[in-house]
């Protein structure tokens, strides 16, 4: 230890010598207060019952996730509780430190908290008894007679929550029941609602009805409305948001942890209705969502039955971690097809549309009141109608998937381990580590310019306190801590 412990004075005198005190990284004892103090401050003045939200004033008078909340509501969807519970896990792994994942298990019994009966997570928690009493809260006891039971695979809600608590269930070696067992249940009930042909979709409250989704390939429908229709397209087969591609990784990510061959066999499957969901010529990519039919099909007002330059991205990234994971040549085999149409498809500034017209390819837009257009001079501001194309990388990546030697396909993937990795004491480091060390205010909190969205443009709060720069720097944190000397 002698050797580090000289590096790390020799690493002073050359930041003494450099400047002034207030150039100098923290000390590894300051570094660690300040690492405990953020968190005692997140868990101890800011959390409802271990869970998080996006959003707080700077005095925590108003809270926010996507829409405006209280002192005893907690938001699932990133950045929120899971993504909390997922640094904190890692600040444990990082510094060896037992409190961190006491933190971290207090989040997870959050997240045991809010699934619901169908097996998932709603975007929010409540946590106050009142609001529990009408939400299907696997916790709470029986379901039946209340309204609230609906599993969402937007936005990555779901699979957040389900990726944190199988990392704190192996980080813990399968000992927390609670958390043990909410994760198999999940699990369970997510292949329950998988359809026939390997889809999900957006949001479900039980499993499917088989008879009613015949496996088909994707076809385009001979005629659609130009207007919305107001459809509930909650049950069709979403790529949006990344959905699938979301639970695809979360099955493989489960097959590894629990050595289990079905949840494999189910990214698999999901992986088939990928193929069956390319597109015919002259598109062969994807849309967003389909409906029964295998046609691509309206969502919101501003998400018509189209293909998409985006998701379209993600699904064959997702092809890629199926191969490698698999060894099976039928996931590359969509590959170079839909790298060549998304080529030709790149617009002037090689940005890819987020909408291409059925047949036609011609870009598709929508005014700020929603009118369909080819024009995209008047785009709504909430939504990105076009976006950055990553086709020279994902080809890249493909060719290279094409030299490696996969796995057989009857290979079973090791278990990830929890070894933390190691980190270089880097000037960038440093720097990141001075710079949070020097913003956190008495309490533990990281205050900054901004405005609370849900709250309108005239909410007087101009200086908030963000989940997402906490989980930053509580990351940045621990890593300083991992690459410092140890005594």
């Amino acid at each position: 230890m002698r050797g580090v412990n000289y590096l790390w004075a020799v690493l002073m005198l050359l930041c003494v010598a450099s400047g002034s005190s207030a150039d100098e990284p923290p000390s590894p004892a300051d570094a660690r207060r300040a690492l405990r103090r953020a968190v005692e401050f997140f868990q101890d003045q800011v959390s409802a019952d271990g869970g998080f939200l996006w959003q707080y004033s700077a005095d925590l008078a108003r809270r926010e996730g996507e829409g405006q909340a209280g002192p005893l509501t907690a938001w699932v969807q990133p950045p929120g509780t899971p993504s909390v519970g997922q640094v904190l896990l890692l600040a444990h792994q990082r510094t060896g430190d037992a409190y961190y994942l006491e933190a971290a298990r207090r989040t997870a019994h959050a997240l045991v908290r809010g699934q619901l009966e169908s097996g998932g997570w709603d975007y929010r928690i409540e946590m106050d008894p009142a609001q529990r009493s009408k939400i299907a809260y696997r916790a709470d006891g029986p379901a039946q007679g209340k309204r609230g039971n609906t599993t969402t695979l937007d936005d990555n809600t779901t699979q957040a929550a389900l990726q944190f608590l199988m990392n704190f269930d192996q980080a813990t070696g399968f000992t927390d029941k609670k958390v043990h067992e909410a994760v198999q249940y999940a699990l369970q009930r997510l292949v329950e609602a998988q359809y026939p042909n390997g889809a999900w979709p957006q949001r479900f409250s039980e499993p499917p009805d088989a008879a009613s989704h015949p496996v088909l390939k994707s076809q385009y429908p001979d005629s659609w409305s130009r207007t919305w229709p107001s459809a509930d397209y909650r049950g069709y087969y979403t790529f949006n948001d990344n959905s699938i591609a979301d639970m695809i990784a979360v099955m493989l990510e489960a097959a590894r942890i629990y050595q289990q061959p079905r949840w494999r066999e189910a990214a698999e499957r999901a992986g088939d209705f990928i193929l069956l969901a390319q597109m015919p010529d002259p598109q062969p990519a994807w849309a967003q969502q389909y409906n029964a039919a295998m046609q691509p099909a309206w969502a919101r007002k501003f998400e018509p039955p189209a293909i998409t330059g985006g998701e379209s991205q993600r699904v064959l990234r997702t092809l890629l971690v199926l191969y490698r994971a698999t060894g099976q040549k039928k996931f590359l085999e969509p590959i170079p097809r839909a790298l060549a149409y998304l080529k030709q498809s790149q617009l002037p500034d090689g940005r890819l549309a987020r909408f291409y017209e059925l047949r036609t390819n011609r870009p598709l837009y929508f005014t700020k009141d929603y009118k369909l257009t080819y024009a995209d001079d008047d785009l709504p501001t909430h939504y990105a109608f076009q976006v950055g194309s990553s086709v020279q990388v994902i080809e890249s990546d493909y060719q290279r998937a094409l030299a490696e030697t996969p796995p057989a396909s009857s290979d079973q993937p090791p278990a990830a381990g929890s070894t933390p990795p190691r980190f270089r004491l880097t000037r960038e480091l440093q720097a990141a580590a001075q710079a949070i060390c020097q913003q956190q205010d008495q309490r533990g909190a990281w205050v900054e310019e901004g405005r609370l969205r849900s709250f309108g443009p005239d909410d007087p709060a101009t200086r908030i306190i963000s989940t997402r720069t906490f989980i930053q720097n509580v990351d940045q944190l621990s890593r300083y801590v991992a690459a410092l000397p140890r005594d």
